[in-house]
């Protein structure tokens, strides 16, 4: 009888933790949209204390991070992430974009090649890596990349503004 009530306690206290984790995700995702990032860290913060290992929490700390500028702290967040789950998508083009904003075009470009190994098609991976090619001064083989994207997915604006920004570049 004892384990039972020991097993319902367990079933109650996990349901309601999971039910507050769920109110605390929403209210830090919605803090985030409002850019109040500064807020948005807290909720992610206390969320993580609960919830060390949440791969959904760490990569949204992360962005949270590296919306703020903090770039290098991001970056142990997508780490952190790959640690636990060394093919998840979100958490290696989100290290490759931070390498990139700080200048490391070809670690950039490792991440999203891993990336490409996993989705060959994902237009992210591929148009991001135009861009760190682009900025490492090959413009047309960044264009290929461009065009790669939009080949899958010609609606994807950011390859079609590189590309467009590519061909003012080449003229």
């Amino acid at each position: 009888m004892n384990l039972s009530y020991n097993l319902l306690f367990q079933y109650i206290t996990s349901k309601a933790l999971k039910h507050k984790l769920l109110e605390m995700l929403e209210k830090a995702s919605k803090l985030s949209e409002d850019e109040d990032y500064d807020q948005a860290l807290k909720y992610y913060q206390n969320i993580l204390q609960i919830y060390s290992n949440n791969v959904t929490s760490i990569i949204d700390y992360g962005v949270t991070l590296q919306n703020l500028g903090h770039l290098r702290q991001a970056l142990k967040m997508y780490d952190r992430v790959l640690a636990i789950q060394p093919k998840n998508m979100n958490a290696i083009i989100n290290k490759g974009t931070v390498l990139h904003t700080l200048r490391k075009y070809p670690e950039a470009i490792s991440c999203y090649n891993a990336a490409l190994k996993i989705d060959k098609k994902n237009t992210m991976a591929i148009a991001y890596k135009g861009l760190s090619l682009g900025e490492m001064g090959h413009i047309q083989l960044s264009m290929k990349y461009f065009k790669k994207a939009l080949s899958i997915d010609n609606d994807y604006e950011l390859a079609q503004i590189s590309l467009d920004t590519a061909n003012d570049i080449m003229k």
